[in-house]
């Protein structure tokens, strides 16, 4: 975004493309955005949450982004705004078959260890679950192993993005998210849309996603039905939230989470200091956090 250069006012920082940030202002909305949507901006990073919201704050046609944290910390339509506030803050970089050793522990070793416990339902959840790969990746995983014949399964993804989940309801994805995924797999499980370089999900897979919704992770009374599951895949999320609130979240869902329960993170992301009473194990050759 192009910045324009000026002597700012007194108390003011440099306007974006017009728009006048007074000083402290995105301090206000930092916070603000960890404290509602989980997601945090240090210092390094807070021009990249100012380019982000200005033209949302332009948009709403306020000259002010102090306005825009008016609007969204207090205003009735605030409602309305937060969900284009996620969208804008959502990373949806995201692929199939992505951190596969998970994935194969999950059909390999977790559902297999729940089966054999004489369970016959089992409920996964995705979160985020972004433009799908990740709930099409465990349906795959888990229809080769032949799980399903097995044992009722529900699939339930959920997002904060409206618009990651639109993208993924669509059920076409491009070269970029088969990037790891097998060809005989994408084969299998996906047709490829005539004369282009996208594929559409075929029903026979589609159909193994129970649920599609939008979620806050940080909001309880939105987690609280969805978290009650016995796996929760909730992978290269905490990357982007503050330690005290990957401590919050790590304990509201170990709250939910059935027992014996088992949470699936990044391979970049820890909760062994959220104190939230998981045992790291290793399980089918994959680390995995468990609820005894």
């Amino acid at each position: 975004m192009r910045s324009v250069t000026h002597v700012p006012r007194a108390g003011m920082l440099p306007d974006v493309r017009g728009l006048r940030i007074p000083e402290r202002t995105m301090e206000l909305l930092r916070d603000l955005v960890s404290t509602t949507a989980g997601i945090y901006f240090d210092d390094s990073r807070i021009d990249m949450l100012t380019d982000r919201l200005a033209p949302l704050a332009i948009d709403r046609g306020f000259d002010s982004m102090l306005d825009y944290y008016y609007l969204l910390k207090y205003d009735a339509g605030a409602v309305e705004e937060w969900p284009r506030v996620m969208d804008t803050l959502s990373v949806q970089e995201t692929y199939f078959w992505r951190e596969t050793d998970q994935l194969k522990a999950l059909a390999a070793a977790i559902v297999p260890q729940l089966i054999e416990r004489r369970q016959r339902h089992i409920r996964i959840w995705s979160i985020p679950c972004a433009t799908g790969e990740e709930p099409l990746s465990i349906a795959m995983a888990l229809q080769e192993a032949g799980a399903f014949s097995r044992a009722t399964i529900e699939i339930h993804a959920s997002d904060a993005s409206e618009a990651a989940l639109a993208r993924a309801q669509r059920g076409r994805y491009g070269r970029r998210s088969f990037r790891q995924l097998p060809d005989d797999l994408r084969e299998k499980y996906f047709t490829q849309v005539e004369g282009k370089e996208e594929w559409i999900v075929q029903p026979s897979l589609w159909s193994r996603v129970t649920s599609w919704s939008r979620v806050n992770l940080v909001n309880e009374r939105e987690i609280a039905a969805l978290a009650a599951c016995d796996i929760i895949f909730c992978r290269n999320l905490f990357i982007y939230f503050s330690p005290s609130t990957v401590k919050t979240v790590a304990m509201m869902l170990a709250r939910y989470l059935h027992s014996p329960g088992y949470l699936c993170v990044g391979a970049a992301e820890s909760l062994l200091r959220a104190g939230a009473g998981f045992d790291l194990q290793e399980l089918g050759g994959a680390y995995v956090y468990v609820k005894p």
